[in-house]
Parts: structure tokens; C-alpha cells; sequence
């Protein structure tokens, strides 16, 4: 296990390499920080991604909180559409070129890569092309033309969407502090190993306290950090909450005092401690940590703050760029843990409602709601009923008396997979409500009495994976630029849409 190259080689690195990458992605377009508003671009932008979150989960969670006729917070932003997720495999072209190979299901880091820098990559590489080139960043972009930027998350914050922003790797393991080449490098891509001192190869947590992308950043992941990183932030002059040297998380209470114009606080080792978790134990050190709509709040304070804002020289009144991720909705989702997951997308809605209420005052914000892909398979199903893989036999043909559609189930007498699986997860058992496999939780309208786990509660939940599917994801926003995200958009198109929208780009 290695450590990394000194705090000035990295800093000089970063810069070079961003520069570089900049002028290589942008075909020498330098980001315009002196251009006046105009019709249709917003001063600040606040991207919210509820990582994992498919159509069914924004629907699930609706039922569960507000009832069938209610509505969420994302669900009340004007402008509504779907974005396509797929990831590329490695040494594709991008969309349309001659060596173009798609992947239909993305990971995190592939996909925060297409929103962050606009291209297509392989999965677990995070700020390169699928040929491992590198590709600026939003938040780079923002920061290099005066912008104030932001980063919070309920994961590690080296974890891939919000290392999304802020680093370059080719494999989004290599987080920190210590590392090994299996953990960096990538010969499929490189064909040999790079040198050390090679930002694709850096720990991501190395990069994150030394390139000053970010300046308000919290979330989890302090056992990422060490002393070496926390003396390279406090250089840049941070004010950092807690202290990665002495592994001292920071509290909800260190969230609350803090102030100043670059602010750095982990409040957990690892991720953030699940909502339910913290609800079921209202009296534990981790419910303490502060909730992610307590981190949105705190961090658009900052960012808009018009001291901090003047005192920095932000260039003709520039705003911000803000990224917020509720990351626990995916992780819970790949244990199909339904109670869990509903409760996360909750906390992440309840923050989409702050940057919201910010935009309405404002009204010189673009907000922009969206998933990075679906996890899991999430399923909505009729009270009562069961999923395929439970059933003893294929489901009967209801429609068996239309001549269209009147064909015999192909699949046998056993609907599950006798090469992947064990068998039937109820089988004969399946009519016993002690044995359902559904999730089934009370919505707002159940008569009184009934509670989560009934067999008449009114929402039942189900799963068709632990992993990814390639499902298009919802998106929602308001603000100057947010029309163009009603229809149907690819995830790379997204880059365009905030970066002109800041006026990044020409």
C-alpha cells in the first residue's frame, strides 16, 4: 500500500491537467466569466440527484408519505421528462462515432461522468472519455470562471457521484488514503501501469483536498482523509468541522456554527447513517449527523452569502453551483430494503423542497431533479398479489379469451431459472400472509389500525434485482433553462444544459 506524491506536486497537477483537459473538451473555449445575463441562463444552478432513484421509487414514496393523490416536492417542479442512462464499454467512441459499444446499465461513476463532463465512459471511471482521457468538470468549469461550488452528499464523499465533480480516475476505488495499483491503475485502458504522479492514478481523496474545486463540501467519508490532506485544506483555507488527522467526525452542531467562504465537514467515517436507522434510535451518536436537508440548507447559505461572495472578488456578481446527492436510496435499494429506501427518498425530497423554496426567492436559479439510473427493479404490485419469481407456476392468462393474445406461457411449470436459482422463494406457502415476500407499508388513506408489514396495508413493494437496470430515470426542474429538460434527454446532454445555463461554454 502507497501513499500519495506531496500537497504542491498534486495542486500544480490538478491545475495543469484541468487546463489541459479544458482546452482539449471545449476545442479552446474559455469559459466566459465577464458575460452579462441574458434571456434564459441562471446565475446559480442547484443539481439534485437521488442516486438509484427510478420513476417507481418517486411514485412509491408519493403513496407512502402523501397518499395516492399527493405530491412530492420534485413532483411540483413545472418542467418533467425522462434521461436515458446507458454507459459505454472500454475504448468506445462516443455516441455516433465508428467504434461506438454501448452499455446499456451504467454504474454511478460512468454516469456522473456523462452529466459532469459531458461523455460517454466506461463503469467505475470517474472525469475520463471511455479511452481514458481527461474530461473537465462542471464544478472545474464553475470554479474557473468565478462561480462559488458546492458538493454535499450522504455518502463518502470520495464515493462516485460527488468524486463525480471533483477528481479524475480510472477506477473509482481508488479513493484514499492509502492505495494499491490493483485499486488505480487500469491496463485495459493504459496498457502499462502510470507513474505515481499521474492525477488519474491519485486518490480521489488527494485530489478533493488539494484542487479547491469545491468550496463548501459535506457528507461522509472521513476515514478517506488524513492528516497530510487535512493540512492541504487548511493551506487552501478551509475551515474544516471535525479533523481528518484525529479521525474527529464533525457534528450537526459544527454544521450549524460554521461559516466562512470554504468550508469542509464529514460527519461519519463512512456514509451517513440511513434516516430509519436514526429515527429507530433517536438517542445514538449517529443520529446526531445532520440530515441532508440540514446540509442543503447550510451549504446554500454559504454559497449565496453576498460577504463571502464580495470579499472573494466573485466576478460581476457570478452565484453558484451546487451539487446535492441523497446517495442512500441506491445503496439501500441494492439490499431491497423497501422501509429503508422510502424513508432516504423522503430526506432527499425534503431537500429537493429547500432548493426549491430558494429558486422561488431567488428567481434567478435553475434547479434540476434527476436520478443517475434505476436500482433494483422497484415495483409497485396489486395488494395481495406476488411476484413471478414467487410463484410455483407461471401467472395464469387473463386475456386468454382474446384471440390476440391467447398463446401458452413458454416458461413451464416453474417460473424460476433452474440454473441461477434454488427455488421457489413461497412455493406452496405463497397463500400464507406470514410468507409474502412483498413489502407492505400504510399510505395516508388505510383505515386506522393498519400498520407496515400488514397484509392490508395498502402499498406492497417488491424487487426484480440487487443491481442496476437500465431504465431511463425521471427528471424535474424550474428556473431559467429548465424547458429544455420536459421530453426525453440522454445524461450526456445534461453537461450542456448547466453549463450554458451558468454561461460556461460559448
Amino acid at each position: 500500500m502507497k501513499r500519495r506524491v506531496p500537497f504542491l506536486t498534486a495542486v500544480t497537477l490538478v491545475t495543469a491537467l484541468t487546463a489541459a483537459a479544458t482546452a482539449t473538451a471545449l476545442g479552446g473555449v474559455v469559459p466566459d466569466a465577464s458575460a452579462h445575463e441574458s434571456e434564459g441562463r441562471a446565475q446559480n444552478v442547484i443539481y439534485l440527484l437521488g442516486d438509484g432513484m427510478g420513476r417507481t421509487h418517486v411514485t412509491a414514496a408519493r403513496e407512502r408519505f402523501y397518499g395516492a393523490d399527493g405530491e412530492l416536492a420534485m413532483e411540483s417542479l413545472p418542467a418533467q421528462g425522462y434521461v436515458s442512462t446507458y454507459a459505454v464499454e472500454k475504448l468506445s467512441g462516443q455516441p455516433g462515432a465508428a467504434d461506438f459499444h454501448p452499455n446499456p446499465v451504467t454504474d454511478s461513476a460512468s454516469a456522473a461522468t456523462a452529466w459532469s463532463s459531458g461523455v460517454k465512459t466506461y463503469n467505475a471511471a470517474l472525469g475520463v472519455d471511455a479511452k481514458g482521457q481527461l474530461a473537465p468538470t462542471v464544478m472545474e468549469l464553475a470554479k474557473k470562471a468565478g462561480l462559488r461550488t458546492g458538493n454535499v452528499s450522504t455518502a463518502e464523499i470520495t464515493d462516485a457521484t460527488p468524486a463525480g465533480q471533483m477528481s479524475h480516475a480510472l477506477a473509482r476505488g481508488c479513493q484514499g488514503p492509502v492505495y494499491s495499483d490493483a485499486a488505480c491503475q487500469d491496463l485495459a485502458i493504459t496498457g502499462t501501469p502510470l507513474p505515481t504522479s499521474d492525477l488519474r492514478v491519485t486518490p480521489i481523496a488527494d485530489q478533493i483536498a488539494r484542487n479547491g474545486t469545491a468550496d463548501v463540501i459535506f457528507g461522509g467519508g472521513l476515514s478517506r482523509f488524513d492528516a497530510a490532506d487535512e493540512t492541504a485544506l487548511v493551506a487552501q483555507g478551509y475551515s474544516v468541522l471535525g479533523s481528518p488527522a484525529s479521525q474527529t467526525i464533525a457534528t450537526a452542531t459544527d454544521l450549524a456554527s460554521a461559516s466562512g467562504a470554504k468550508v469542509f465537514g464529514l460527519f461519519n467515517r463512512g456514509n451517513l447513517t440511513i434516516e430509519k436507522a436514526k429515527q429507530d434510535n433517536p438517542t445514538s451518536v449517529q443520529a446526531q449527523e445532520p440530515t441532508l436537508p440540514e446540509m442543503t440548507t447550510k451549504a446554500i447559505a454559504l454559497l449565496s452569502d453576498k460577504k463571502v461572495k464580495a470579499s472573494k472578488g466573485a466576478k460581476n456578481g457570478r452565484g453558484f453551483y451546487l451539487q446535492v446527492e441523497g446517495a442512500l436510496i441506491d445503496k439501500r435499494s441494492h439490499a431491497n430494503d423497501a422501509a429503508q429506501t422510502l424513508a432516504e427518498i423522503k430526506a432527499f425530497d425534503d431537500a429537493v423542497a429547500v432548493a426549491r423554496d430558494f429558486a422561488k426567492k431567488d428567481g434567478n436559479t435553475l434547479v434540476i431533479v434527476t436520478a443517475d439510473h434505476e436500482c433494483a427493479g422497484f415495483n409497485i404490485i396489486e395488494k395481495g398479489t406476488f411476484t413471478n419469481a414467487e410463484a410455483s407456476t407461471p401467472p395464469a392468462n387473463t386475456d386468454s379469451g382474446n384471440t390476440a393474445n391467447n398463446s401458452t406461457p413458454s416458461r413451464g411449470s416453474n417460473a424460476k431459472d433452474p440454473v441461477r436459482s434454488t427455488g421457489i422463494v413461497n412455493g406452496a406457502g405463497g397463500a400464507d400472509p406470514k410468507n409474502f415476500g412483498p413489502a407492505t407499508f400504510r399510505t395516508p388513506t388505510d383505515p386506522a389500525g393498519v400498520v407496515d408489514g400488514s397484509p392490508d396495508a395498502g402499498l406492497w413493494l417488491s424487487y426484480l434485482s440487487g443491481n442496476h437496470t437500465g431504465a431511463d430515470v425521471p427528471v424535474y426542474a424550474t428556473g431559467p433553462g429548465s424547458e429544455q429538460l420536459q421530453g426525453t434527454v440522454d445524461n450526456i446532454e445534461l453537461f450542456g444544459i448547466v453549463t450554458q445555463a451558468l454561461r460556461l461554454v460559448g
